[in-house]
């Protein structure tokens, strides 16, 4: 084997480059042919004086032989020759079964002990999400846009990472070059791919982000035959790793996680009633919530009687009024703080988990709104517990003030004792409003004698109707189950910005450009459309696993070279999959794709 080198010129452009070539000579009928074993790009960065020892080096590892050369290689192409070796096994030709009982299987005269297993990557996943892309028809969409097959090789690779192994664009890059068989399956040398790839992939996709977004919801609309009647919309946001000085969007807000030691950004999401995204955008860290609908759900090209539904952070009154001014219906929280329950005119119904919940339908004399009541026994029990020990931690903060009053040394003074309560109020959850207090002074009002209190809890309120939320919407011929199974949906959003945060990476951010964090974004909500097709279609079968759960099962089974010496003197090597276990196969079945992803390969040398 030796290195060749050969100028080409790109057919587009008509630039003219060098691309460097392993090759080998062959004899035959009495001429020499050259026959090309790998392309090796562009790129390759090996001085020209290590070439031979390279080459001596990659003939050894495919043929099985223990190194011979005269000294130690340098790490570096150490790493390279075992790479280009097992990429010479990768590319051999896929060997089918034979089907023909008259086609002799192949049996071969082996050495046992020289068996050697090499190079397993990992290949469950990246066989799964290769097919839900092929669903959503993203690579014909990428082409359709342009893109060519490196890049699209790129951003294959971003996505399906992102649903692996959620981390940076860094962390995927690191994860195909050294963990992953998805270069296998789509025949692309990941090892060899710079960094930038993956950056300029992200690019890409933001710049078709409309055109992508329209594509993919188009098809699993057709896929799952979902109806475009009902529209999710809520938001979630993601923290920064760093200042983000680069970002103007990044902002200082209120923080789902609690991390209010960094800056935010917003991301808005409108999902059908499937739970397939229709359209994301990136806000500010500090948007307002109850701001943002309208300018996520112009433009969208939903029905006219679409059904928007949607939490109270965003059902203000100027919202619900757009919301009837544009043709939606819509199916709400409402964000009255009033509580009120009628049992003696409520219904009862179960909830999935078997709990029974009570129901009462009031519509608005104009009958343009219904307003529906809901009672939960277990959210009453969480409120109750909630509730008492919030009244627990006041009692307690002002029993040690009045205790206080009686020691020589206790605060007695009026003023300061009066800053004490509104600190204690603040600090009471909304509870001091259930409390009457009763402070006693001296003549000249300016110490404290007695603090007493007395609970008196507010009509209409937790303290009163615990378990009581209101829905309200402009369906009002619907009975009180529909209203009520329907503004469920919105929970099934909750474990959609969970899946999106903890299992696809969401968070943290670690870019500091906008377009980059946009993109980061992007990847993720892609890489969710893609398991929410999986998950869809398992779910249709019976499973209703997690993507975790799921993730743990693909990523058992891995893609191993196995090497042995035969007895003819030649290295036989096979590269295949391992066989799918029970769980992995049944997935496998439902989704009606092979359960050997890559076939055999088989290399003789």
């Amino acid at each position: 084997m030796y290195i060749r080198q050969t100028r080409t010129n790109n057919k587009s452009t008509g630039e003219a480059y060098i691309t460097y070539r392993l090759v080998r000579s062959e004899r035959s009928g009495g001429k020499v042919r050259q026959i090309t074993c790998l392309n090796l790009g562009r790129h390759f960065d090996v001085d020209p004086e290590d070439w031979p020892t390279l080459c001596a080096r990659i003939e050894q590892l495919a043929r099985g032989q223990s190194n011979f050369l005269d000294h130690q290689l340098p790490p570096k192409l150490e790493k390279l020759a075992q790479h280009y070796a097992g990429r010479l096994i990768a590319q051999a030709p896929v060997c089918e079964p034979p089907h023909d009982e008259a086609i002799e299987a192949d049996y071969r005269e082996i050495q046992v002990d020289s068996l050697e297993l090499i190079q397993p990557r990992s290949v469950g996943i990246e066989h799964v999400g290769l097919y839900a892309l092929s669903q959503l028809g993203l690579v014909d969409k990428l082409q359709s846009l342009g893109i060519h097959g490196v890049m699209q090789a790129a951003v294959l690779g971003q996505i399906i990472g992102r649903m692996a192994q959620p981390g940076s664009e860094l962390a995927t890059w690191s994860w195909l070059r050294e963990q992953s068989a998805l270069g296998e399956l789509i025949d692309t040398d990941f090892a060899m791919a710079p960094l930038t790839r993956m950056y300029r992939a992200s690019d890409v996709l933001l710049k078709h982000r409309e055109a992508i977004e329209q594509h993919c919801f188009a098809r699993a609309r057709d896929l799952f035959d979902l109806k475009e009647t009902v529209t999710l919309y809520d938001l979630t946001n993601t923290y920064f790793e760093g200042d983000a000085s680069m970002a103007p969007k990044a902002a200082r807000g209120h923080s789902k996680e609690k991390r209010t030691d960094c800056p935010l950004v917003t991301l808005g999401l409108v999902l059908d009633g499937s739970g397939f995204v229709r359209h994301s955008r990136l806000f500010e860290g500090n948007a307002v919530e109850s701001r943002t609908l309208e300018s996520m759900l112009m433009g969208l090209g939903a029905s006219p009687q679409a059904l928007v539904i949607m939490d109270g952070g965003i059902a203000t009154e100027a919202n619900i009024t757009w919301l009837r001014k544009q043709g939606y219906r819509y199916l709400v929280v409402s964000r009255e703080r009033q509580r009120q329950f009628d049992d003696e005119q409520a219904v009862s119904i179960e909830n999935q988990q078997g709990q029974t919940l009570r129901l009462q339908k009031i519509v608005h004399e104009d009958q343009q709104e219904v307003r529906l009541y809901c009672h939960s026994e277990q959210r009453a029990l969480k409120e109750n517990a909630m509730m008492a020990q919030f009244c627990k931690r006041f009692e307690a903060q002002l029993q040690k003030l009045s205790d206080g009053l009686t020691q020589p040394r206790g605060e007695k003074r009026a003023g300061k004792i009066a800053e004490r309560i509104g600190r204690i109020k603040e600090r009471s959850k909304g509870i001091s409003q259930h409390y009457h207090l009763d402070i006693v002074t001296n003549a000249e009002g300016s110490l404290v004698q007695s603090l007493t209190w007395q609970k008196e809890a507010i009509a209409g309120s937790m303290a009163t109707h615990p378990g009581v939320y209101c829905l309200r919407s402009s369906e009002v011929d619907w009975d009180e189950e529909q209203l009520w199974r329907t503004y469920s949906m919105l929970t099934d959003l909750e474990s959609v910005f969970r899946s999106l945060k903890s299992e696809l990476g969401l968070r943290p951010v670690y870019h500091r450009k906008e377009d980059r964090i946009d993109g980061h974004l992007l990847i993720t909500v892609l890489a969710y459309q893609a398991v929410q097709v999986v998950r869809q279609l398992l779910k249709k079968e019976g499973i209703q696993a997690s993507w975790s759960t799921l993730r743990k099962i693909l990523q058992v089974q891995r893609r191993v070279t196995a090497t042995f010496q035969q007895r003819d003197g030649g290295t036989l090597h096979i590269r295949k999959s391992t066989r799918a276990e029970t769980e992995l196969m049944r997935i496998y079945q439902i989704l009606g794709i092979s359960a050997a992803p890559g076939g055999t390969k088989k290399l003789v040398m």
